[in-house]
């Protein structure tokens, strides 16, 4: 309950600003690329910086650094909604990235070692589902309330319900009952970053989330503009609207990942990705319901895939857990920022057309390397 609540309010923060890019594009005069970066800086800044939250975790504790993440990106949002111009604004955005970094590889971690091993994929599925929801509400409720006051109430209601959220995560989450505290060595962290990268089967995994999150971001980001224009004309508040979406990612993270905990991982990672492809497909159509129904399953087959890639994660690697999951989302939030910027540039040259080209291609990817992971050799219990 408590990491679903961390989650909820890490995405609520990052994404809120998502459906605000139009918003962002007319007040602010600059192009659907650049208003993107509200999105892109602060996940390129959590990205790096979780290469070196997680080590510190391994000293601190994970519940301190935990809920010192929590508290900072709620007040660093509030406080971000008072800056005037659009750099000062980009600036704070990237402070909340660095400030919520302290929670994804560390809660990853967290899991791996306070839950049965039987409980893994489903309780990772909690929490990615937590993320799911956090995105959903904060995308519809900054969304609507642009539409009837203005983007700084609607994120700055954002921000207060994350510090509710910090609250509430200090009091729910239990103490760790299997974490041992170890000296911080940075000579050895390279190496102990190194080892994951010797196992045959932990790069392909590190691999996916940097395609998979890539693409995904691209559909959210882009669709708004698509949606403001002819012949859909959509207002805000229906854009925002869209987002209640994100609720199958709920539903699928948790259902995929405890299926792949019967049928095996390298079973079902990808048949979820497939789907992702079927989804695009669909959002090439002029019909409205098509296009609904397109992002549903790009969104079904995104959570469902992250969550079988991001438990195994954890179930190969057998030491420094946290440094595998850092790695992992480290690829995760510069899938989001690199990828997720770069597809402003395919929408700016060939519109919607340009960014399902663009998706397309980065799931064909992920589709190849889950099929390399389906021939990968067990390795124990931990494959």
């Amino acid at each position: 309950m408590a990491l679903g609540v961390a989650g909820f309010s890490t995405f609520a923060v990052l994404y809120a600003v998502q459906p605000l890019m139009p918003v962002f594009a007319a007040e602010f005069g600059v192009s659907p690329a650049e208003s993107s970066l509200a999105l892109s800086l602060p996940c390129a800044l959590l990205a790096v910086a979780l290469l070196v939250v997680s080590p510190l975790s391994e000293v601190w504790g994970r519940r301190p650094v935990m809920v010192a993440s929590l508290f900072a990106s709620a007040l660093l949002t509030l406080v971000a909604v008072l800056v005037p111009g659009w750099y000062g604004f980009l600036a704070l955005r990237t402070l909340t990235g660095l400030a919520a970094s302290g929670l994804p590889a560390v809660a990853m971690a967290y899991l791996s070692e306070e839950m049965d091993a039987r409980a893994i994929g489903l309780s990772m599925g909690l929490l990615i589902g937590g993320n799911a929801l956090g995105g959903m509400i904060g995308r519809l409720v900054a969304g609507s309330i642009a539409d009837y006051a203005s983007w700084r109430w609607g994120l700055g209601t954002i921000g207060g319900l994350a510090l509710l959220a910090a609250l509430g995560f200090a009091w729910l989450l239990p103490p760790s009952r299997h974490f041992s505290p170890s000296r911080l060595r940075w000579r050895q962290i390279p190496g102990s970053f190194g080892q994951h990268f010797r196992d045959p089967g932990l790069p392909w995994l590190f691999a996916e989330p940097f395609l998979l999150m890539g693409g995904f971001v691209c559909v959210y980001n882009y669709i708004g503009f698509r949606l403001l224009e002819p012949p859909f004309s959509l207002s805000q508040t229906a854009i925002g609207a869209i987002f209640v979406i994100y609720l199958t990612g709920t539903f699928s993270s948790a259902a995929t990942g405890e299926i792949a905990s019967r049928l095996g991982r390298r079973r079902v990672l990808w048949l979820a990705i497939s789907f992702g492809l079927i989804g695009i497909a669909m959002t090439m159509s002029d019909h409205l319901v098509m296009i609904i129904g397109g992002i549903t399953i790009v969104t079904m087959s995104f959570f469902g895939a992250h969550s079988v890639a991001s438990s195994w994660v954890g179930r190969r690697a057998t030491r420094d857990r946290a440094q595998a999951s850092s790695i992992y989302l480290c690829l995760y939030y510069l899938g989001s920022s690199v990828l997720g910027t770069a597809g402003g540039w395919f929408f700016a040259q060939a519109g919607w057309g340009g960014v399902a080209a663009f998706f397309a291609g980065l799931y064909g990817l992920a589709l190849a390397v889950a099929l390399r992971l389906s021939r990968l050799p067990p390795l124990g219990t931990t494959s």
